[in-house]
């Protein structure tokens, strides 16, 4: 028995197992090097042409990411092109010409408009927003491929966008507890009209689910902001803010709030809950995103096909906290190599007689200004590929491999249907810098 047992080989780790590749329904392969190398060159050409190549940036951005998931063991295609982004970028800006010129006519009216220009402006440019947001999904959908077949969005934009105007107001004024149903609720409206072929999708994520899961997370956040306003309410009437009107001036308003010691308190206190408001909005966001991508990802359906998820909290974490640590990394090397380049610049310059030169003491007004705008655009520039390695690419990995499908042989079934929708839509996103990959 021993002689037969040393004769059988050693079971081998696959190649996945070797290389730590995942082996999931949905997997991404790609390799950090190549996107360092596709971001980096795309910000070197985006200095170089004032921001004309992110049409080509974006392109090749979409391309590696979907080319690089499978799903079955078949690679997304991405068939969207630079030159039509470029175009429907131009015909978007063709659009808004008309939209901000009635804006700036308006403002110029007669005084009771003039007062309405920057709210009706507000409101017309967010409607326009949510529907340019709607109609660039609809455009990266259709150049979405799959074995062949496209995805393809239907449904009214406008409809939507008045939808998603409504829900995030009512978001703003509940202090965000009402994002779990308008979450829901758009997410619902989206998927419904979503269709890969003939199979149309849907989204069956429950709001109360997300609202139990953020409840104890919006309560750290918000609670203290929200006692701190309830305290400066209790202590306000309307003597104390015709009493706040009549002292317009700063040594006045001092004075006031300096004889009501519990007012002043109170506004001590919000301006405390508003600082921890931010500083652990801040550390609690990626245990936000994480838990939103795994209620959203579980509640992503095609016909009898569903979708799961298992990311973990740490995974999202650990790709800010890389952001960060190369974040870090870079500014200090950078901040070194600036006062070096200064540095041996200014000894040249010594050396060749010409520190003290006319030209030098003529040009100087115009180098304080270009250098400063320079090294601001490096960094800039910098931070963004960082950010897009780090935390954009890392977030698309660590969904796509904690992702599992059931019934997927739903998609045995599908047959192309849709024909690709115009890149007007993804242009008036982008004018309006509302746009996403």
């Amino acid at each position: 028995m021993s002689t037969l047992d040393a004769a059988v080989p050693a079971a081998q780790p696959s190649l996945a197992a070797r290389f730590r590749l995942p082996t999931g329904p949905i997997q991404f392969l790609g390799f950090d090097r190549d996107y360092w190398q596709i971001w980096i060159r795309g910000s070197v050409l985006l200095a170089v042409t004032l921001g004309i190549y992110r049409f080509w940036l974006t392109t090749d951005t979409r391309q590696f990411l979907w080319s690089n998931t499978e799903v079955l063991g078949e690679p997304l295609e991405y068939t969207g092109t630079a030159r039509e982004l470029l175009i429907g970028f131009l015909i978007a800006v063709a659009i808004l010409i008309p939209f901000y010129a009635f804006i700036f006519l308006l403002a110029l009216s007669v005084e009771q408009l003039r007062e309405l220009a920057g709210l009706v402006g507000f409101v017309l440019a967010t409607l326009l927003g949510h529907f340019a947001v709607y109609r660039a999904r609809r455009y990266r959908l259709t150049r979405t491929v799959f074995r062949g077949v496209r995805f393809h969005q239907t449904g009214s934009a406008w409809h939507y966008a008045l939808k998603a105007v409504l829900w995030w107001t009512l978001v703003i004024l509940t202090i965000g507890l009402a994002y779990p149903i308008a979450q829901a609720r758009l997410e619902r409206f989206k998927m419904r009209n979503t269709w890969l072929g003939n199979l149309q999708g849907r989204f069956e994520g429950s709001a109360a689910s997300l609202f139990v899961r953020g409840l104890f997370m919006w309560l750290i956040v918000a609670g203290p902001l929200i006692a701190s306003l309830v305290a400066i309410g209790a202590e306000l009437d309307i003597a104390t803010l015709r009493q706040l009107a009549e002292n317009s001036s700063e040594e006045a308003f001092t004075r006031f709030i300096e004889s009501r010691p519990a007012l002043a308190s109170a506004l001590a206190f919000a301006v405390g809950a508003f600082t921890w408001a931010i500083l652990i909005g801040i550390l609690l966001y990626p245990v936000f995103q994480a838990m939103v991508l795994r209620w959203w990802t579980s509640g992503l359906r095609f016909g009898e096909m569903a979708a799961s998820s298992t990311l973990r909290t740490g995974e999202v974490y650990v790709c800010y906290l890389r952001y960060v640590g190369w974040s870090i990394v870079f500014s200090t090397i950078g901040s070194i190599a600036v006062m070096v380049l200064i540095g041996a610049i200014a000894s040249l310059l010594w050396a060749t007689g010409l520190l003290q030169s006319q030209w030098l003491a003529e040009s100087g007004e115009i180098i304080l200004v270009i250098v400063p705008v320079a090294l601001y655009v490096i960094f800039a520039l910098g931070y963004a590929v960082i950010y897009q390695v780090k935390v954009r690419l890392g977030i698309w990995r660590a969904v796509a491999n904690s992702a599992g499908l059931s019934n997927p042989a739903t998609l045995e079934s599908i047959s192309s249907i849709g024909a690709p929708a115009s890149a007007v839509g993804e242009g008036l996103a982008d004018a309006l810098n509302v746009g996403g990959f």
